[in-house]
């Protein structure tokens, strides 16, 4: 988990979603369906992650990827 990055991909549209929900998806650099961000694999960036679940895709962020 040291240096593994994931890449987190708006794919639901934060239209009805909490205020807390919609701050945290701007806090990853989401703000478009397909806004698409990559951060690293650490406790808090999984904790955002998991409060937007139902709203985004996550996979392990290929070597060579932009940032």
């Amino acid at each position: 988990m040291a240096d593994t990055m994931i890449q987190v991909k708006l794919v639901r549209s934060l239209i009805g979603s909490k205020k807390d929900q919609i701050a945290t998806a701007h806090a990853l650099g989401l703000h478009k369906i397909g806004d698409e961000a990559i951060h690293p694999d650490n406790a808090a960036t999984q904790g955002k992650v998991r409060k937007l679940a139902h709203l985004v895709e996550v996979s392990e962020a290929t070597q060579g990827g932009a940032n």
